[in-house]
Parts: C-alpha cells; sequence; structure tokens
C-alpha cells in the first residue's frame, strides 16, 4: 500500500514540471506572436520618417506596398543595420517579377532622374552629379527619396552585384558630402538590383538623364542608378 501510495505521488510530481513547462511555452508563443503583430502595425501605421505623406497620383498599391517594404526593410533608421538591399533580397523586397517592377517607374517619368555610368565603372562624373543634386534639391515635400541601382548584363552576376552596390554607395556617398541633411537615413531608400531583374529598354531614354543626348542604348539605361523624391501615403 505504501509503495503504491509513493508511486501515485512521484506520477503526480513529475506530471506537474510537465504541465507547467507546456503552459509557459504556450504563453510564450502567445506573447511573441503579439508582439510581432503590434511591431508590424506600428510599423505600418508610423513609417520610419517623420514627414507627412501625400498621396500623388502615381501612388499605386503596388508601388507603396514595395516603397513600404524597401524603406522598412532596406536599412532605413536601423542602427547598425546593413544599408540597402541586393538583389538576393530584392526578390523578397519586391516580390513581384522583374517586368512588374519595371513598371512601377511607368508614372513616375516626371520624377524620375538617371544617373548613368560608364561601363564597368561606379563613379560619378560631373553630369551625374549635377543631375543628382538637381533631384535631390527638388523635394517639393516629399517624404522619401528613393535609389534603384542596375548594371547591364556584361560580365559574371556576382561581378554585377557588386557594381549595381557601388553604383547605389556612390550616390549615398554623395548626398551625405552634398547635403547638410540630418534626416537623410530616415529618407534614403537603396536597392541594388544587378542584372538580376528585367533589363530595361529604350523607351527610358526619353526620360532626364545624365548620358549623352546624341545616342542612348538599353546597355546605357542599365548601366544606371534611378533616383526619384517619392510621396506616398504608407
Amino acid at each position: 500500500m505504501n509503495t503504491a501510495i509513493r508511486i501515485g505521488i512521484g506520477l503526480v510530481a513529475g506530471t506537474i514540471p510537465l504541465a507547467l513547462s507546456t503552459h509557459w511555452v504556450a504563453q510564450a508563443k502567445e506573447r511573441l506572436e503579439t508582439i510581432e503583430h503590434e511591431g508590424t502595425e506600428a510599423a505600418e501605421a508610423k513609417p520610419v520618417a517623420t514627414a507627412a505623406a501625400a498621396n500623388e497620383q502615381y501612388c499605386n498599391p503596388a508601388l507603396k506596398q514595395v516603397l513600404r517594404r524597401v524603406l522598412l526593410s532596406c536599412g532605413l533608421a536601423a542602427e547598425g543595420q546593413a544599408r540597402g538591399c541586393q538583389p538576393v533580397d530584392a526578390k523578397n523586397v519586391a516580390t513581384m517579377e522583374g517586368e512588374d517592377f519595371n513598371a512601377l517607374f511607368g508614372p513616375l517619368s516626371d520624377r524620375v532622374s538617371i544617373i548613368e555610368y560608364d561601363k564597368n565603372e561606379a563613379e560619378l562624373d560631373p553630369k551625374d552629379i549635377e543631375l543628382l543634386d538637381q533631384s535631390f534639391s527638388d523635394q517639393r515635400g516629399a517624404s522619401w527619396f528613393f535609389v534603384v541601382a542596375r548594371s547591364s548584363p556584361e560580365g559574371s552576376v556576382e561581378h554585377n552585384r557588386e557594381l549595381s552596390q557601388e553604383r547605389a554607395d556612390a550616390v549615398m556617398a554623395h548626398l551625405r558630402q552634398r547635403f547638410d541633411d540630418p534626416d537623410l537615413d530616415k529618407e534614403v531608400g537603396l536597392l541594388w538590383l544587378g542584372e538580376e531583374y528585367a533589363q530595361l529598354d529604350e523607351s527610358f531614354c526619353d526620360w532626364r538623364r545624365s548620358g549623352s543626348t546624341k545616342s542612348c542604348t538599353a546597355e546605357n539605361i542599365n548601366r544606371s542608378a534611378f533616383v526619384a523624391w517619392i510621396d506616398c501615403r504608407l
């Protein structure tokens, strides 16, 4: 009888820690889900910069989605976080095919400037700098400065990834040097696409760009960084 009692007590005692552990794990999971949900709502409700954003005609839902993801995922206002998104990340950030992503620029034709680079180069020449300065100065009350760097398909994929990042970095480095803007880190979203998103065609040759006015090819357009102030209510 005593043996049976001791066994019963032992079984009960053994199940208590298991039950408590299960309860604690469930509570922790619930808290984590709540934190993540609240964090997502906060991120969506309050964009990273403090400037009030408008809803211009070009602010279609697809552009808003990409802009929000770039601003929140590509290094803005996050201490210690790497700035910018590379092609591997861009597929997750943009969540759309290359042609669809390119189509987002269509309504921005009067806002975008195309900073063209020489083949296999990432340095800004005087014409690039002049156009970049004009574009950044023409904020018109907008909240976000979008920089999308590309490369033409010559060379390896890895090389073109690095080259497009260097082109985006060159834009950011110049903005830091040229403009005394304390909110720069909260305004600029960098995305470098290498050659991996769909290449742009010559229809963009009529847009405002720093390259030669006498000739323009698809390769010229894709050796570039698209820059624009965008004002959308996110």
